[in-house]
């Protein structure tokens, strides 16, 4: 059973999926979806950036890219008023939805995808150059039912069909803790390696830069038909993967199990407290995905875990 935060949740959802033993196995040419190609890419990283969406993951890439000296404009459905905490932590600015536009180079999405229909007449203001992301995850509590994605269709395809444009997926199998510090230099041993995919190669080599700056090994996993990969109740949900372990994981992904497992993980979730720590959470979900077998931090995290849910 993995056991993982949701991104987004500070403690709050888990997903559960069972998988088999981490094996060496790896996809046949790991390189050709490591972050090495992203160093032959002519497309130069866009510096000013929007983003709709002010929870946990909004939270976590605001205040990295700010950093990192990009411009943010930040928009939600409640308007900027309801922001200025947002603002003052993480630098970005607060803007209404009808302010973000054609001045914008990349539009994050951070949102439910319940609202993505409603951002039709954003994505009809953009540059045709823009690059959208979606960082986001179906919740059917939350969500409701999206009949296309529960007849299979992958999450960020439903989103793409929705808004009519290219779009990519990525950062939505990680927590938004580890969004915001796990990052590390190129080349640090056991840097966290996170999927992108997309069917734009341009859109997702620039969305691979991106990750890469934010300290993390970009991998490309290929057209939105394979992202089911990267979703709640798969093996590569919220483990912190390094490069390796993530391609095994990945090729690991059961797609009929999926959908069950992860509607297990939202029925377990509601009894861990709101405050449960999520880094203990990915240390479980590592462990239970067949990962860290042999460190007792691991076995520490998942008996943690076990215990918070025999609580009253």
């Amino acid at each position: 059973m993995i056991l993982s935060a949701t991104p987004g949740q500070s403690g709050g959802v888990i997903t559960t999926s069972a998988a088999p033993a981490a094996t060496t196995e790896e996809h046949d040419d790991l390189k050709t979806h490591r972050s090495d190609t992203v160093n032959h890419a002519t497309t130069s990283t866009p510096r000013r950036a929007g983003l709709i969406g002010a929870g946990n993951v909004g939270t976590a890439i605001a205040t990295r890219l700010v950093d990192l000296g990009w411009n943010v404009d930040v928009a939600n459905s409640r308007g900027p008023h309801t922001l200025h905490d947002f603002a003052r932590l993480t630098g970005a600015h607060a803007v209404t939805i009808d302010e973000i536009g054609p001045n914008v180079d990349l539009l994050i999405l951070a949102i439910p995808l319940a609202s993505i229909p409603g951002l039709l007449h954003v994505i009809q203001r953009l540059d045709p150059d823009t690059v959208v992301v979606d960082t986001g995850n179906y919740v059917p509590p939350r969500d409701g039912s999206i009949q296309d994605v529960i007849d299979g269709l992958p999450e960020t395809a439903w989103v793409a069909e929705q808004l009519g444009i290219p779009v990519v997926k990525a950062f939505n199998n990680i927590v938004a803790g580890s969004l915001a510090t796990a990052g590390t230099p190129a080349g640090t041993t056991s840097r966290v390696a996170l999927p992108v995919c997309g069917d734009d190669p341009r859109a997702r080599t620039v969305v691979m830069q991106l990750v890469e700056e934010l300290g993390f090994t970009a991998y490309d996993g290929g057209s939105l038909d394979a992202s089911w990969r990267q979703q709640p109740g798969q093996p590569a949900y919220c483990t912190n993967p390094t490069i390796t372990e993530l391609a095994s994981l990945l090729e690991r992904a059961d797609r009929a199990a999926g959908p069950r497992r992860r509607d297990q993980a939202l029925k377990v979730a509601l009894k861990l407290p709101a405050t449960f720590p999520a880094d203990v959470l990915t240390r479980a979900s590592r462990f239970s995905s067949g990962l860290d077998r042999w460190k007792p931090a691991a076995w520490l995290a998942t008996a943690r875990v076990g215990l918070s849910l025999l609580r009253p």
